[in-house]
């Protein structure tokens, strides 16, 4: 795997408000809209992204294993940096997402986790939030890489 493409380790649905984060193989990105069965539609955090490197990094810090949908991320991407990569386009299989900005921690993050909110706010380790530009389905494996070479490569 090259610095700057990566692929997507896992996908999640919250079906409602503060509900569980249900694992899904194969998922569908509508344009505008989010992931179909998501209770977060529209708007601009119609899609959470969270880098398996930075989760691991937090946890390292954290001194704790924990199930990375703790996060309550949609998707769980490897080979792929976060941080800093507002406005950029990322291409997820056949769709293509914008970064609209970090998406910081809240305190959920400690209600899974005493001090997980505190290690996930530096360097984008919470995740971004993303809209859908183009969308279609998607699945655990799909290759994701960056359609601007100005994006932050992991380290």
């Amino acid at each position: 795997m090259s610095i700057g493409e990566g692929e997507v380790r896992a996908i999640w649905l919250k079906r409602f408000k503060r509900g569980p984060m249900d694992p899904q193989e194969t998922a569908t990105l509508r344009a505008g809209k989010g992931l179909v069965g998501n209770a977060n539609q529209g708007g601009r955090r119609q899609v959470i992204l969270l880098a398996e490197e930075a989760w691991g990094q937090a946890l390292a810090e954290l001194g704790e294993d924990l199930d990375p949908a703790a996060r309550r991320a949609n998707l769980l991407v490897a080979g792929i940096g976060l941080e800093g990569t507002r406005g950029q386009i990322l291409r997820v299989g056949p769709c293509r997402l914008r970064i609209f900005a970090e998406c910081a921690p809240c305190e959920r993050m400690d209600e899974a986790r005493p001090g997980l909110k505190a290690v996930l706010r530096p360097h984008w380790r919470g995740g971004a939030c993303a809209e859908v530009i183009e969308g279609g389905e998607i699945r655990v494996g799909d290759g994701v890489v960056w359609e601007e070479s100005t994006a932050t490569p992991v380290p």
